[in-house]
């Protein structure tokens, strides 16, 4: 259900989340631009009158009426309205540009469906409780935060819809004398008062807050005492009698103007009677208490204000819902590998590059991290099986300007039955809020036990044998094999082409239980053969029924182009035969060798 659907259900059920109706707030707006702007071309078309034709002038004049007639359409948009109503307190920098990416008002309208489903505590439940609560606290704040501007807009509205309601509340909503905690006041020092007169204000403490911690405590402050209460990190902004001589708080001053609380503008009170203050009247930081820290303040105003993070959930409902914010490309690619005769080993690999990813300093230390969720259904919609993982990327600072062209890249193996799926990944960046989303159907091929079969050929720039420990185990790994595909399939002269293949149901001689076969391989070049080679079965360690090839071929001698590799296996027993092929490219320059982002 999209906002404005909400909204409509909400006043059926006689709530109060309501259409905010700033309808002649938008029209008077675009009168004073759409004037601007034609007094704009007035200004143009006189002052280039002897320079300039009529025709020029004319087409100018079009012009500015066509950017005028764009913009009040644009401001009459319903969803440009959702967009920056009190939706703009959560939605996500990402979340914001996808949706102004958006051309059409069904993308749009899918969008917001998408937008509240990541929100929902229980993706599919058309009871959406997340939606239903944020439309709650808006006409919540509307009702009691209202000060000849709609409540929604005001500091305590915003703060309340996009946390809720506080864990505890103070209220002092009339001022007045008040006894402060000494913690709160900058003054300790000799003959300090912790007694002020104040504006109104509230205090509100949350117990928690996502991103910024414990015990938060933030305070409300109306100084034109016309009930518009705002967000203050300065204790010393709520008092009344801070410009008054022999208030001994601390609180005289410029101190007690602004939101944020500075140390350099605190004057010592017991110094600054008589002719005035001096430079030596600074309250020094020893005389102040650690909650006045600065940049402590700084960090929690600029904080409390950015939209609420959203959780991992939201990765799942965009499986079950259309997601048109796709920012965040990556490739993926799945193969096939025989485990029994009903079941295969499926590896998913993903893969994205890491100038896509938005790195953070940490202490000298650039750090990304990305959450996946993937999910693969059957036809008829039922859910075969979901996984996710959260990838964190560590590299030096020094070493960033080389890291950043190369890759990350995870692998999750699924032992899967034969049939076909439909594989939905879903990745976010959790830095930059960034998501991208792909579908597509795979079939896991059947391995019937009397037809010569083979598994999916992988080409690979890595492939190594692993520790007995190891076996079968971790991405990558397909028995005691690490294999790491090359999405893409381009590599560079410097690398080696890794070619990894199972066959399956080769016979056996009855004499001496081994398969008698051979193994071709040819290299093409736009689609003309340039190199084969042949290997018998036997030179090819443990073969029997089921033989595994695992080759590398260093790449030095070609040029950069388009290639084929080919394999075809002949069984000679059973005199039937297979073959198998896949391109890839040689390119030009080195390629950057992928980092793993999970052993």
């Amino acid at each position: 259900m999209g906002a404005l659907g909400c909204e409509r259900k909400l006043r059926e059920n006689g709530r109060s989340c309501r259409t905010f109706s700033i309808m002649a707030f938008m029209l008077a707006l675009s009168f004073v631009v759409g004037g601007a702007l034609q007094i704009a071309a007035a200004q143009t078309a006189a002052s280039g009158n002897s320079s300039k034709s009529s025709k020029e002038q004319k087409k100018l004049s079009k012009q500015e009426k066509r950017r005028e007639k764009a913009i009040r359409k644009e401001m009459e948009s319903p969803y440009l309205k959702w967009m920056n109503g009190p939706v703009s307190y959560i939605i996500t920098p990402g979340e914001r540009a996808a949706f102004k990416k958006l051309t059409t008002d069904d993308e749009r309208e899918q969008y917001i469906e998408a937008f509240w489903e990541r929100r929902n505590p229980n993706p599919g439940n058309p009871e959406n409780e997340a939606e239903e609560e944020f439309y709650r606290r808006v006409a919540y704040a509307n009702e009691h935060f209202a000060s000849g501007i709609p409540g929604w807009r005001t500091d305590r509205g915003r703060i309340y819809i996009m946390w809720g309601p506080p864990n505890d509340e103070e209220d002092h909503d009339s001022g007045g004398t008040y006894v402060a905690n000494p913690n709160e006041l900058p003054y300790t020092g000799p003959g300090a008062s912790n007694e002020m007169t104040t504006y109104p204000f509230e205090d509100w403490t949350y117990n928690y807050i996502p991103g910024i911690g414990e015990n938060v405590k933030l305070e409300f402050v109306d100084p034109t005492m016309s009930g518009e209460f705002r967000l203050t990190m300065n204790p010393c902004e709520k008092d009344a009698m801070a410009e008054v001589p022999g208030d001994m708080t601390g609180c005289q001053g410029p101190v007690s103007q602004g939101p944020i609380f500075v140390p350099e503008s605190v004057i010592n009170p017991s110094q600054s009677s008589g002719s005035g203050s001096s430079s030596n009247s600074m309250v020094t930081s020893n005389m102040m208490p650690e909650s006045m820290d600065e940049f402590t303040q700084l960090d929690t105003y600029s904080k409390i204000f950015q939209p609420p993070p959203v959780e991992l959930n939201d990765l799942k409902s965009a499986v079950t819902h259309r997601i048109v914010d796709n920012i965040l490309p990556f490739q993926t690619l799945t193969d096939y590998i025989r485990l029994t005769g009903d079941t295969d080993l499926v590896p998913i690999t993903i893969q994205v590059a890491n100038k896509n990813l938005e790195f953070e300093n940490k202490k000298g230390v650039m750090q990304a991290t990305m959450d996946i969720y993937a999910q693969l259904s059957t036809l008829s919609g039922r859910v075969a099986t979901t996984f996710e993982k959260e990838l964190e990327a560590n590299v030096p600072e020094d070493d960033f300007a080389s890291y950043s062209t190369q890759q990350q890249i995870y692998q999750n193996i699924l032992p899967l039955s034969p049939g076909r799926y439909k594989l939905t990944v879903v990745l976010k960046d959790d830095n930059s809020g960034h998501m991208g989303t792909k579908s597509i159907g795979i079939v896991v091929p059947e391995y019937p036990d009397d037809t010569l079969e083979a598994s999916s050929l992988i080409l690979a720039d890595l492939i190594q044998q692993v520790p007995t420990t190891d076996v079968g185990t971790g991405p990558f790994i397909i028995g005691g094999t690490k294999v790491r595909p090359k999405l893409g399939a381009v590599f560079s002269r410097d690398q080696k082409l890794g070619i990894y293949m199972q066959v399956y149901n080769l016979g056996l001689n009855p004499q001496t239980h081994r398969p008698n076969a051979n193994i071709q391989y040819q290299l093409s070049k736009d689609g003309k053969p340039i190199f084969s080679a042949t290997e018998s079965s036997a030179q090819i360690k443990d073969a029997s029924s089921q033989l595994t090839i695992d080759k590398q071929m260093p790449l030095e001698p070609l040029s950069p182009g388009d290639y084929t590799m080919a394999i075809k296996i002949t069984d000679n027993i059973n005199n039937k035969s297979i073959d198998s092929s896949a391109p890839f490219t040689v390119s030009q320059s080195p390629f950057n060798i992928v980092p793993t982002a999970a052993h």
